[in-house]
């Protein structure tokens, strides 16, 4: 099979991360995954509901993302939910072990997508929103949304 050029195929995305967390920065990880792994990704099988991600020994894992087994596999196919090591510079390492180490913040799996034939995940270090914070991030979506459709109403009577 050739490989995938320039495509940036998404597999699994986490959009409940967003609404429950503030997002601070973004990091893009290499994975390192077994065989059967892949072909469940390849597939479009994943979950990232309950993933997170710590620092430990100096180097990043991720936990808890579910990767289904894969159905042609054999006895040797892989754990269902298992820790993975991910792929990060030093330097970036230690900014997001200070970052999480302050405290209030989390490192979350925003997405895991193929970029150039390659698993990655895009990693977010985030501080968990308060419930107040939640309304009111949806209270600001819903009115930009309601301005949008009144200009739009407005702009459709003039023509």
């Amino acid at each position: 099979m050739p490989r995938e050029r320039g495509e940036k195929k998404v597999v699994a995305s986490n959009r409940k991360a967003r609404h429950d967390y503030t997002i601070e920065d973004t990091y893009e990880a290499g994975l390192v995954l077994t065989g059967t792994e892949v072909k469940s990704l390849r597939a479009g099988r994943a979950s990232l509901v309950d993933g997170y991600g710590f620092i430990e020994g100096g180097e990043a894992w991720l936990d808890a993302v579910h990767i289904p087994e894969f159905n042609q596999g054999s006895w040797n196919n892989h754990p269902v939910r298992r820790k993975r090591k991910m792929l990060l510079h030093k330097a970036q390492i230690l900014k997001i072990h200070n970052k999480i180490k302050e405290g209030g913040y989390t490192l979350v799996p925003l997405s895991i997508y193929f970029n150039d034939g390659n698993a990655k995940v895009e990693l977010a270090v985030a501080k968990g929103k308060r419930e107040y914070d939640k309304r009111q991030t949806l209270r600001e979506r819903t009115d930009k949304r309601e301005a949008d459709r009144a200009m739009s109403a407005r702009k459709n009577m003039g023509d």
